[in-house]
């Protein structure tokens, strides 16, 4: 223990002598300045992507930190975040995994991580034709409106009991369940917490520990004694999570081998037969299907979670949204309203815009490093707008998607303000979510665009047209419309920190 410490020691006054001694490198674009080991870290906050705004406010759209002993540049502007998404999307286009992600190579395998080389090439491949596509996505409708009755039909039992649902706890639910089925052709939870409790555990934490502060992220010198113990727990967490994956694997093998007793091809089953074909192996496989669960679960749940919250914060909003999924679908004998319906929705389409303008579900998107030195211009940046900075080789870029969703310069003095009719005409009316405008872009843009966000899209549009047809909503008996607390918790999704409980009502339509 004590040869340990001073191995520390003797590491920390080599860091000191070296950061007394070094000079910058030239071009750097302007920032705050660093203290001699901690940088600019003691400037992040709690909430880092609104400090950083804080500091893009003061210093510019492209500044330059050292967070501990590691370079970042933060964008803040489109122009800026479209030469690094797409005018110079090869040399950027790398990540810069968090230690925690090391466990059990999970940063080597998976898809989110992985550098864009053949293995990522592959996997994105498969995921694209194979369940992103929209000729799969038209296919698997079933699928998810079966998931949306089953939604409601939980919503419907705390409606006639009188009692508040946990709006992100039951959504999150609805989309393990959606994503488990397209894969697995099963649920693999309930909205009962005690049968399920497990998976959606391991998912969370899986999550938690992935993005968490860390000190091995910013000292990585600090790597090999994995001081806060993230990499261990997420190395416990992401066993447990393939010991289910595998036992879903081994059961699927078996059936195969009984053709008579097969279902329909699944995911599943394109994995397996990429696994017979050598295209993938089977631990590729297993962490693929972490990347599915993990950034496909809570990114969509805490999103309608943030729509509610902010319908519910403006009445005006709720009551038109509701009147033009009601006008849409005057008449129709169903159950649920459907995806086909969702064209002749504008307004509600316009909700779900502002709400990930205001709320990006990752609101520096995925970090991103440079494998070469880049120059970026300030072209169009006020008094900037003839400078060219310096992004040098292994700093990490951090795209803050949430400061570019506030930008006055884009959106105007009432940028903080929850307003859809911003998306009915007019300059806004045509930017889009989908990474064509740089304007909005929570699931990125480029070559490392979310490749699940033709399904994220689909479902964020079908959960909230549904919870809004089928239910009246009001809040707990005691609580005001400006009392719903819009705090955030900082996390791999930027969700509330505190649940939003909201009693539904049954609608017209439901007591018919």
């Amino acid at each position: 223990m004590a040869t340990g410490y001073l191995v520390l020691l003797w590491a920390l006054l080599v860091v000191l002598g070296w950061l007394a001694l070094r000079k910058p490198p030239k071009g750097l674009p302007p920032g705050p300045r660093p203290l001699t080991l901690l940088g600019n870290l003691l400037q992040l906050g709690k909430l880092p992507h609104r400090s950083l705004a804080e500091l893009a406010r003061r210093h510019g759209p492209l500044i330059s930190l050292r967070l501990g002993l590691v370079p970042h540049i933060v964008v803040s502007s489109p122009s800026v975040a479209k030469q690094v998404l797409q005018k110079h999307d090869q040399l950027l286009s790398y990540r810069a995994p968090p230690d925690a992600t090391q466990a059990l190579d999970h940063a080597k395998l998976s898809m989110v991580m992985l550098p864009p080389g053949a293995t990522w090439r592959s996997l994105r491949k498969i995921c694209n034709s194979k369940i992103f596509a929209t000729q799969r996505l038209d296919a698997n409708q079933g699928f998810r409106s079966q998931k949306v009755r089953e939604l409601v039909s939980f919503v419907e039992q705390s409606a006639r009991a009188g009692q508040p649902v946990d709006v992100g706890r039951a959504v999150f639910t609805t989309t393990l369940n959606l994503l488990s089925t397209t894969i697995f052709s099963a649920d693999m939870v309930s909205h009962d917490e005690e049968s399920s409790a497990e998976f959606k555990n391991l998912v969370r934490q899986v999550m938690i520990e992935s993005a968490s502060p860390n000190l091995s992220d910013y000292f990585p010198l600090l790597r090999w004694a994995d001081p806060q113990g993230r990499r261990r727990r997420l190395t416990f967490h992401l066993r447990n999570l393939k010991n289910i994956f595998d036992r879903k694997i081994n059961d699927r093998l078996s059936s195969r081998s009984f053709p008579a007793t097969s279902n329909p091809e699944d995911f599943l089953d394109v994995l397996l037969n990429a696994n017979a074909s050598l295209e993938l192996d089977r631990p590729a496989i297993d962490h693929l299907l972490v990347d599915l669960f993990c950034a496909g679960s809570d990114t969509t749940s805490t999103t309608v979670e943030w729509a509610m919250a902010e319908l519910l914060r403006n009445p005006t909003a709720m009551e038109k949204a509701r009147r033009e999924v009601a006008e849409v679908t005057k008449g129709l004998q169903k159950e649920t309203v459907e995806e086909s319906d969702i064209g002749r929705m504008p307004y509600l389409q316009a909700v779900v815009k502002e709400t990930l303008r205001l709320h990006p579900p990752v609101p520096f998107l995925i970090p991103r490093r440079a494998v070469e030195t880049v120059e970026l211009s300030m072209d169009g940046e006020g008094d900037n707008s003839s400078r060219s900075y310096t992004v040098p080789a292994e700093t990490t870029v951090l795209i803050n998607a949430w400061a570019i969703g506030r930008d006055p310069a884009t959106w105007g003095s009432d940028a903080d303000v929850f307003l859809p009719e911003r998306f009915s005409g007019g300059g806004c009316g045509d930017v889009d979510f989908r990474g064509c405008h740089m304007e909005l872009i929570p699931f990125g843009a480029g070559r490392r665009i979310c490749p699940g966000l033709p399904l994220a899209a689909r479902m964020l549009h079908l959960l909230l047209a549904n919870l809004l047809w089928s239910f009246d909503w009001k809040l707990p008996e005691g609580t005001a419309a400006g009392d719903i607390s819009m705090t955030e918790n900082f996390g791999i999704a930027l969700s509330k920190a505190e649940p939003l409980l909201a009693v539904p009502v049954l609608a017209q339509k439901s007591m018919q």
